[in-house]
């Protein structure tokens, strides 16, 4: 994962809280985005020059990348916006 998912924690532990409470969210988003961006874009940069090795380090990159990004939507924004005693 990105080190700038780290941010908020180290602001805190550093004596800062109000940069965790208030824009904590930023940096974590930021990460997840670049989480998802960075195989992306070095897949696409090994297929046009046509690199074999690369587009497979890439892919499994990716496949790494994927769980913690999904399980961030469920449960940090997809699972939250259901109701108590609602089954969504």
């Amino acid at each position: 994962m990105p080190l700038v998912m780290f941010a908020p924690a180290i602001a805190h532990a550093m004596g800062l809280p109000d940069v965790r409470r208030e824009i904590g969210w930023v940096f974590g988003l930021t990460g997840l985005f670049i989480a998802a961006l960075v195989p992306a874009a070095g897949f696409v940069v090994a297929r046009v020059s046509d690199r074999r090795q690369a587009r497979g380090r890439f892919l499994v990159m990716a496949s790494v990348s994927t769980p913690p990004i999904l399980f961030f939507l469920f449960f940090g924004v997809l699972f939250p916006e259901c109701p108590d005693g609602y089954h969504c």
